[in-house]
């Protein structure tokens, strides 16, 4: 491996680190955060229901049929 690659990390990273170790339980919160929104059970019979109720899209939106 060349001199020059050293291990790296962006002013982005730093940041987010620094903020890890200010706050421990800030990676918790976040997971938290994600379960409320995000970590759900999906309803697949009503997930069918949505896909066979789409209407197939012309393809050019905004041109009418007239």
């Amino acid at each position: 491996m060349p001199l020059f690659w050293k291990h790296y990390k962006s002013e982005t990273t730093q940041f987010i680190e620094s903020l890890k170790q200010q706050d421990p339980k800030l990676e918790q919160r976040q997971r938290e955060g994600r379960s409320l929104l995000w970590d759900r059970e999906q309803n697949r019979s009503a997930q069918g229901e949505f896909n066979t109720a789409k209407v197939p899209q012309q393809p050019y939106v905004y041109q009418t049929k007239g």
